[in-house]
């Protein structure tokens, strides 16, 4: 197979910034010498045939807009070995040797096992999720975005909570990781945040409530993550209701973190990844995340993406309960 195709793919739930990336990679692939392929519907186009080439003004425009002009799916197909053959087999006829995945931890275990499977294929990943849960990052595609937007959200909750004299249990996206609360809740000023990754005590956070309401606080927001371990917003609500007497409403953000155009951090972001998964498949480089940390780019084996896990800085946890005082 020759070596100067490459395909380029969305796969798993969609992240602002995914566009920014897809455009990178077509625009550096270009001026480097190589032809590329885009994969409409992730893996699951894959295995449909679904493939097109890319030129530079198919990604004209394109850096501004939220979600993915690919087009993404979740394809339980692509991780049966018949599913993966279809998918090889569709490769070889557009002779494309090197695949770049954008997505989370679910797509980059589909690119391992592809690749580790047929030895003539090379593929890298670029971080594309708004939950900035993979190891091997210090930030991933679409997060920025996604916490800007549940700010923005949030700032306005509290116009209306001071208005009433109200609690607001704010649920934002995360079932196993916090970040998207942590940083919402610190930008937002929020008295509490609530995170997979820490034990939540509702006495606790009862006591801290009474005592702010005692100071004359005209409201109060709580951010939870949706994979806290002590529930989601309604579960809470029925927790906090029984230990204090409060008009407490819930707000579940859902899907609109996904949308809406990429800030430009995200789309900073996505082009400087995007422009060096070029660089590293010009080097031959196969089976690796591409990422920043520390401001660096750095190769992290795909497998490491998910069996390693990204902690959260418990100095920002320590901050964020200080700073809601």
């Amino acid at each position: 197979m020759s070596n100067k195709n490459i395909g380029v793919l969305t796969s798993g739930g969609d992240s602002p910034g995914m566009n920014a990336a897809i455009r990178a990679v077509v625009r550096s692939g270009i001026y480097n010498g190589y032809s590329i392929f885009g994969i409409k519907q992730g893996y699951k186009g894959l295995i449909k045939g679904e493939i097109e080439s890319l030129t530079v003004n198919s990604v004209s425009n394109k850096i501004k807009l939220g979600g993915t002009f690919l087009l993404t799916a979740r394809c339980k197909d692509f991780f049966t070995k018949s599913g993966r053959q279809l998918a090889y087999d569709n490769l070889k006829k557009y002779d494309i040797s090197n695949l770049v995945v954008i997505g989370g931890d679910g797509s980059f275990r589909g690119l391992h096992t592809f690749i580790d499977e047929f030895d003539d294929i090379l593929g890298v990943g670029i971080p594309g999720t708004i939950d900035n849960d993979l190891f091997g990052t210090d930030f991933t595609i679409g997060f920025d975005t996604a916490v800007n937007t549940a700010l923005d959200a949030i700032d306005k909750i509290r116009d209306t909570a001071t208005s009433h004299s109200r609690l607001f249990i704010v649920e934002v996206m995360g079932r196993n990781s916090g970040y998207i609360a942590l940083y919402t809740g610190i930008s937002g000023g929020a008295e509490e945040i609530l995170i997979p990754e820490t034990d939540t005590d509702i006495k606790k956070i009862c006591n801290k409530l009474k005592v702010g309401h005692q100071r004359g606080k005209k409201s109060s927001i709580i951010v939870v993550s949706e994979g806290d371990e002590a529930g989601h917003a309604f579960e809470i609500k029925k927790k906090i209701e029984k230990l204090v007497d409060w008009d407490i409403r819930i707000s579940v953000l859902g899907h609109q973190q996904r949308g809406g155009n990429p800030t430009a951090f995200d789309r900073v972001l996505a082009s400087r990844l995007g422009y060096e998964a070029i660089n590293a498949i010009s080097k031959g480089i196969n089976d690796k995340m591409i990422g920043v940390v520390n401001n660096k780019v750095v190769l992290t084996p795909l497998e490491k993406t998910w069996m390693e896990k990204k902690e959260i800085d418990n100095s920002f946890v320590k901050m964020a309960d200080i700073l809601a005082i």
